[in-house]
């Protein structure tokens, strides 16, 4: 899978991305990520991307024509199996199911955002969808984009050694993962649970769904009520 990020800032890139799981998959071409600076399409000496808006307001609007500029070479290895997104707060919200359709494609267009956001008549000529990875406002783009490869590569196969790992994840079923426990047993006069020590798988994988549900439905009430409606009311 390969990312493309449009971006005013490309030596944010990879960052994060550089280390650990998705780092280690970058090193071994699990996947790609190519970085396009929006100035490089400026159209003035200054390098400037961005005007007033009409109407008024505060801040700056990135202007279309070079957004346009920008988009083309990004696309112009005519890839049919790709998908351009925008992230904005005003955006669809990332979840598991997002994720799961994304990494479908075989090449993700990312444009960052900034200053006040992007002529909307660039969004509508190219029919962008929006996604926004929570209810809050960041600086730009380019953090919520780490994130979402972040996330995306983890569903690439062979990108995580253990294949069940993804199975017991949070949000998979729509339930939160259960609680984790490890050596030594007792610690601080606080025991692991018997259960996780007896050896019987069975006992085990019941125990942990019923802590995953529980956890779900005191912390994610509406997680809950979509594995209810999923699983036919079981609780």
């Amino acid at each position: 899978m390969k990312f493309k990020i449009l971006t005013l800032f490309p030596e944010m890139f990879p960052g994060p991305l550089a280390h650990s799981i998705s780092g280690k998959a970058l090193s071994k071409n699990l996947f790609e990520i190519e970085v396009i600076n929006i100035r490089d399409f400026s159209d003035n000496k200054s390098n400037s991307v961005d005007e007033k808006p009409f109407g008024g307001g505060a801040g700056m609007i990135i202007k279309p024509d070079i957004m346009q500029n920008a988009l083309d070479y990004a696309t112009k290895d005519n890839i049919k199996n790709k998908k351009i997104i925008f992230l904005s707060p005003g955006g669809q919200t990332v979840n598991t199911d997002v994720v799961n359709n994304l990494v479908t494609f075989d090449e993700l267009v990312i444009i960052c955002g900034r200053y006040e956001g992007i002529d909307e008549r660039f969004l509508k000529y190219n029919a962008i969808e929006e996604y926004s990875i929570g209810d809050f406002i960041l600086s730009g783009g380019e953090i919520p984009s780490i994130i979402l490869i972040d996330t995306c590569v983890r569903l690439i196969p062979e990108v995580l050694g253990n294949k069940n790992s993804l199975k017991f994840e949070s949000f998979q079923n729509h339930l939160l993962e259960y609680p984790q426990y490890t050596k030594p047993s007792n610690w601080r006069g606080l025991s692991v649970p018997d259960v996780l020590l007896s050896g019987n798988h069975k006992k085990i994988s019941d125990w942990r769904l019923i802590k995953s549900i529980e956890k779900t439905k005191n912390v994610r009430p509406d997680l809950y009520k979509l594995y209810c409606k999923k699983n036919k009311g079981e609780k």
